[in-house]
């Protein structure tokens, strides 16, 4: 049997059938920074709230897509295609990626597994769009840094819409096994109307 192979807190193993499972994991209450500050800007910070993706994790009837570096073009694996297993709990977001015979056949997937094998693969990365506040009392909230660790704005989710993980190069939570978000975010590339690209994202 082939031997599990990890980047970056993922795990790639190969299965009895031909396919390839690949698992990994992001953490709530994890901190990045968008904003390194200077010049007369503050440092921001985001992070998301336990349970922050439930709503499109929960439903059975939305989809939610795997991709290799944010782009639909490239796609790994999918909920309604039952090849995209996810568990949501209070610690992280969890997932089990199924990558069928088929899809291993793709360019794209090819090119991955090889930067996979190379220890390219720095972590993941979230598509999505916080939740209007007309559904949602309080999506997100802004609020002071403690002065004992900075001066920085952070910024917390409670409620977004989930559309898609890709897998990255360049994460942006070191500090964690698995990063939440890339420096490079593509939001704004989502085929969906109104989203907004994260640096953006930020209230007046």
């Amino acid at each position: 049997m082939e031997s599990p192979v990890f980047s970056a807190g993922l795990e790639l193993r190969a299965a009895g059938d031909g396919s390839r499972r690949l698992s990994g994991r992001f953490p709530y209450n994890k901190r990045a920074v968008l904003d390194a500050g200077g010049k007369g800007r503050r440092p921001k910070k985001e992070q998301f709230a336990p349970k922050a993706f439930s709503f499109a994790v929960e439903d059975p009837d939305r989809d939610i897509h795997l991709l290799s570096g944010h782009t639909f073009d490239k796609p790994l694996a999918s909920k309604k295609a039952k090849t995209l297993i996810l568990t949501d709990s209070a610690d992280a977001l969890t997932f089990e990626a199924i990558l069928t015979q088929e899809i291993q056949q793709a360019s794209w997937v090819r090119d991955f597994l090889a930067a996979f094998a190379a220890g390219l693969v720095g972590g993941i990365s979230p598509g999505f769009r916080v939740a209007p506040p007309e559904v949602v009392a309080k999506p997100e909230e802004t609020t002071e840094e403690d002065l004992r660790e900075g001066d920085a704005l952070i910024r917390t989710i409670f409620a977004a819409i989930l559309f898609e993980l890709s897998l990255v190069t360049r994460p942006a939570y070191h500090e964690t096994d698995v990063s939440l978000r890339s420096w490079q975010t593509h939001q704004d590339r989502l085929p969906v109307r109104g989203l907004i690209h994260p640096m953006n994202r930020w209230r007046a």
